[in-house]
């Protein structure tokens, strides 16, 4: 009896469209889905706890082998609205960053911006838990996934990853790809890419079933994420990688 593939996907909204037909059963034969956060199921790849994984690009230097296997990304062409540093005051005055611990790519991708885009002279923090509430006067923080849609609502100033780094490059940004840590079944990949874009054929359908009354889903999925991996998307992920193994 074939051994499924372990599936790992994240928890966050951006992911709806592109777990939905897997959560319709399209490869219920084939593989079993495992949901988490990012960092989590980075660590899960990488410890071989799951086959392959909607995970932050930032991992692939770390792993020893690696294969991506989909046409599908979580990306963005500019404005990404969920993954934004969020402060009381402008960057020029910020002193302290507070990084999302639930997050791997967007901090490398921050203190990359930080360092060679803003070019400002500030500390970080480590984080768990809610630590959103301690974003106040000169500490500033680092906001992923469906809380960075709410603090979107909280902060004053708002500095957009993606739109940052567009600006910085003239390149789109890859934060999660669907990563092997092994060769997969070719028949599988080709079902599993049929899988992610059922969803995405069904936006509609997908914001029925995900109400979230914070933001208009329908724009986020349509105008803020990017879910093709084209050619642009792989050349703004070559480049990010060039920047991380250096930093």
């Amino acid at each position: 009896m074939q051994t499924k593939v372990r599936v790992g996907a994240v928890s966050y909204l951006n992911t709806k469209p592109l777990i939905y037909g897997i959560e319709k059963g399209m490869i219920k034969d084939d593989g079993d889905l495992i949901i988490d956060y990012p960092s989590k199921i980075a660590s899960m790849l990488l410890e071989n706890e799951i086959d392959v994984g909607l995970v932050p690009v930032a991992i692939i230097p770390q792993m020893k082998e690696h294969y991506i296997i989909s046409d599908y990304c979580i990306g963005s062409v500019g404005e990404v609205a969920s993954v934004c540093l969020f402060s009381e005051v402008p960057l020029n005055e910020i002193k302290t960053v507070l990084l999302d611990y639930q997050s791997r790519t967007s901090v490398a991708l921050l203190k990359i911006l930080i360092k060679e885009y803003w070019k400002i002279d500030v500390a970080f923090e480590n984080t768990s838990g809610d630590y959103q509430s301690k974003i106040s006067g000169t500490t500033a923080g680092l906001v992923i996934g469906d809380r960075a849609l709410l603090q979107r609502k909280i902060s004053p100033f708002i500095f957009d990853l993606g739109a940052e780094w567009e600006k910085f490059t003239g390149l789109p940004f890859v934060f999660a790809a669907w990563i092997s840590n092994k060769r997969l079944d070719e028949n599988f990949i080709e079902e599993f890419n049929k899988a992610n874009a059922f969803g995405l054929h069904r936006i509609a359908e997908v914001v029925e079933e995900n109400p979230f009354p914070v933001f208009d889903l329908n724009h986020y999925y349509t105008e803020c994420i990017s879910f093709n991996l084209d050619e642009n998307k792989k050349k703004g992920l070559e480049l990010f990688l060039k920047k991380l193994v250096k930093s």
